[in-house]
């Protein structure tokens, strides 16, 4: 058994070849402590180590589990979180998305902020890094505030990223107020249901899919109650899904946002939202 052979069972089983490459390097950094370094200057797996790579892409192939569920982390803006079955696996969109709060803090020396559906705690905890700001993330699920909290503790982020059970804001205390809130809400309408990837239905269904047939439940929710407590000058921004960024930039407009900014990704897909209240 080689490393080829290895990269043979992902192919077989329908994965793309690079991104069969990229995972099984994945495995065997994880699995048997080998980087790209390494790889490259010829170092060679034992057999021992060589069957743990294979079975767990064997796992992989057959299951079509996602990669970062089998290794149990995630990479995200330079830093690998916790990811499992309670939470979204971090994707290089939110990236765009996150990048952006941060530039926005930093430019206005903001203090505060919100994350609402938090998930992994991947967007609060890299908030939490990069700036000064204090911020909470909320999630209606307590195992995925448990993964967010392990992640915050991994990355040294005590007193900077809380976590706290709330259905959207109703766990929001009486007078707080935020400078910004930011939100990779659940998004695709459940028509969508039967087309999504199969790795993507490893997912939590509760942070994926809406109830409502435009899948911009969460948008409204989210944007009718930003202003009361969103300080005036703060930002409100969003992950969009493909094709509804006109409708939620009608929605915060409607709602007494201004300076709307639509950010696209690297596919010229319209990926992020942002309004000044």
């Amino acid at each position: 058994m080689n490393i080829q052979q290895i990269v043979k069972i992902l192919t077989d089983s329908g994965i793309e070849p690079n991104e069969a490459n990229i995972e099984v390097k994945m495995l065997i950094e994880h699995f048997a402590g080998f980087g790209v370094k390494e790889i490259l200057m010829g170092k060679k797996l034992d057999e021992e180590m060589l069957e743990i790579v294979k079975e767990k892409a064997e796992v992989r192939a057959r299951t079509r589990q996602p990669i970062q569920h089998i290794i149990g982390f995630a990479d995200f803006m330079g830093e690998k979180f916790i990811v499992n079955k309670d939470v979204l696996i971090p994707r290089d969109e939110t990236e765009i998305l996150v990048t952006k709060a941060i530039e926005l803090i930093n430019k206005n020396n903001f203090k505060t902020a919100l994350d609402v559906g938090t998930g992994s705690g991947c967007i609060a905890c890299m908030i939490a890094k990069y700036t000064d700001c204090q911020i909470i993330g909320l999630d209606i699920s307590r195992d995925a505030l448990n993964t967010a909290l392990d992640n915050a503790s991994r990355l040294n982020l005590f007193n900077k990223a809380i976590f706290r059970k709330s259905d959207i804001f109703s766990n929001v205390k009486p007078g707080e107020s935020f400078d910004v809130i930011v939100s990779n809400p659940p998004y695709i309408p459940p028509r969508e249901k039967a087309n999504i990837q199969v790795e993507v239905r490893f997912d939590p269904e509760q942070a994926l899919f809406t109830s409502d047939e435009k899948g911009l439940e969460f948008y409204e929710k989210i944007t009718y109650g930003a202003p009361k407590i969103l300080n005036k000058g703060g930002y409100l921004l969003f992950e969009l899904g493909i094709g509804q960024a006109q409708d939620v930039s009608m929605l915060m407009l409607d709602k007494g946002f201004s300076d709307i900014e639509i950010i696209k990704d690297l596919a010229g897909v319209e990926r992020v939202i942002c309004g000044k209240l």
